[in-house]
């Protein structure tokens, strides 16, 4: 696995990226980058997590408004997006994960 340095909102993370990953890592940082610059630049947020966790909510939601491709047999909480398998029970947790125990954006 390759590593690669990216910049979010000014501060650099390393992330791994598979081999021939490289073109949608970056396009997916490029993504983040924007959504998370302008929740910042509204200037309604200032807690960095804050940003992450709405732009987070944010870029799935226009994930899920895509046309959806059919579901694969026998995964009914599964839809595919644009090749890529979308656990929907796991994305739900990590957001759960993510806001805490008091369950609030804000």
């Amino acid at each position: 696995m390759k590593q690669m340095e990216v910049n979010i909102m000014g501060q650099s993370y390393i992330l791994g990226c598979p081999e021939g990953g490289e073109t949608s890592l970056l396009e997916a940082v490029g993504n983040v980058d924007r959504e998370m610059s302008a929740i910042r630049d509204s200037g309604r947020v200032k807690a960095r997590e804050r940003i992450a966790v709405l732009a987070a909510l944010n870029l799935a939601f226009a994930l899920a408004e895509r046309p959806l491709a059919a579901p694969k047999a026998g995964n009914a909480t599964s839809a595919s997006h644009g090749g890529t398998d979308v656990d929907i029970d796991a994305l739900i947790k990590r957001l759960d994960q993510a806001l805490g125990a008091d369950g609030q954006l804000l």
